[in-house]
């Protein structure tokens, strides 16, 4: 099966299906009985991950990451804390990319010291400074595909050879991408990220996290997660694979909504500037329209007027919810100061661009008329 489509629809299914089904059935069980002769074969328990629900989702992911192996778990910050207690022991060091999603933030600056790792932060968009934050100790290396909540793309293939050229793991968080806009894996990457909860599942209805790469690595995180107990059950697993059935025609909706939608902000007289690398104006345009297949369904927009101009605006709006996380079919708002990147102190957050008037915006899959004309009004609020 080569294309992506097929992929996410068929890749990994039981075959034979229990009974002719056609959709993987619920394995509500938390164990299973022995199946090998002297009952020597691997125990299948659902703390370990390897029902049959978690083994049809593994395959598939794998298949839509181009990986040799993928696994799921409860949350996408169990994913990320799986991989790196996988990578790192006590006195190694991450390198990371400043302008992290607040929640990977805190767990690099507040957490892992508590065990012994510590973290480099680098400019992500200045390559040149990069050797001089590496340390004999650095293990990991980790970006995200497009940035939270301003929509950066950095230069991806040279964080991949980097860390290749170094002995060092390359990790990419690709939420806001999704397989559908970038394969980190065709790039160089070793390991890829995602919250689950976003794009892959894209119904706002389970919580979830992915991770994909090499099975030298991946067998490492599996071990921590069964230890950490951070299963993801067989009900969020099936609504998990019956999202990714429809990950590609949502994701190029995505991506047709949001640019029509960027390019309205863009002009409007109360907008002061639009975080979307699908604009010529976005700083990082040529590199997103060389690597990305799709600019994706995220931007963010700064409102003249502050604080108090976006508590009015999303006071206003009538189609979508004004409530954190991401990725769903319905159009949601968000202030990062007061939601992903609250755990960040003010100056960081003006550091690297977040205002307080800034709003982000996940651009669902309502017809694009409808949300211009209700962006439009609540504006002019």
């Amino acid at each position: 099966m080569s294309g992506l489509s097929t992929r996410a629809i068929h890749a990994g299914e039981l075959n034979p299906a229990p009974s002719g089904a056609v959709v993987t059935p619920i394995y509500q069980s938390s164990t299973f009985a022995f199946e090998g002769p002297d009952g020597l074969a691997e125990v299948t328990y659902g703390r370990y991950q390897n029902t049959p629900n978690h083994a049809v989702l593994h395959a598939r992911l794998a298949a839509l990451e181009g990986a040799e192996d993928a696994l799921v778990c409860a949350t996408g910050m169990a994913a990320m804390t799986a991989a790196l207690m996988a990578l790192c022991a006590r006195g190694d060091r991450v390198l990371a990319a400043r302008g992290l999603y607040g929640g990977t933030h805190a767990l690099l600056t507040e957490e892992l010291p508590r065990f012994g790792i510590e973290v480099d932060f680098v400019d992500a968009h200045d390559p040149a400074s990069w050797p001089a934050a590496v340390r004999p100790e650095t293990r990991v290396f980790v970006v995200e595909s497009i940035s939270n909540p301003l929509c950066r793309v950095c230069d991806l293939p040279a964080v991949a050879k980097f860390c290749r050229e170094r002995g060092i793991v390359s990790l990419v968080d690709n939420t806001f991408a999704s397989p559908v806009n970038f394969a980190p894996i065709a790039h160089g990457f070793d390991l890829v990220h995602h919250s689950a909860t976003k794009y892959l599942n894209g119904h706002s209805d389970l919580v979830a996290g992915v991770l994909a790469g090499r099975r030298e690595l991946m067998d490492k995180a599996v071990r921590v997660i069964r230890r950490l107990g951070a299963s993801l059950d067989a009900h969020a697993c099936f609504l998990l694979e019956r999202g990714l059935k429809t990950l590609v025609v949502r994701v190029e909706r995505h991506n047709a909504n949001a640019l029509r939608v960027a390019d309205f902000l863009a002009t409007h007289e109360a907008v002061a500037r639009v975080h979307f690398p699908g604009l010529a104006s976005h700083p990082d345009h040529a590199r997103a329209k060389q690597l990305l297949c799709g600019f994706g369904g995220m931007l963010a927009f700064d409102l003249r007027g502050g604080a108090d101009a976006a508590e009015r605006f999303l006071n206003a709006v009538r189609i979508p919810a004004v409530a954190p996380s991401l990725g769903g079919v319905e159009t949601l708002l968000s202030r990062p100061c007061v939601t992903s990147h609250a755990m960040l102190s003010r100056e960081d957050r003006a550091a690297l661009g977040i205002e307080d008037g800034t709003v982000r915006m996940s651009v669902g899959i309502e017809d694009a008329d409808d949300l211009i004309a209700d962006l439009d009004q609540a504006l002019r609020a």
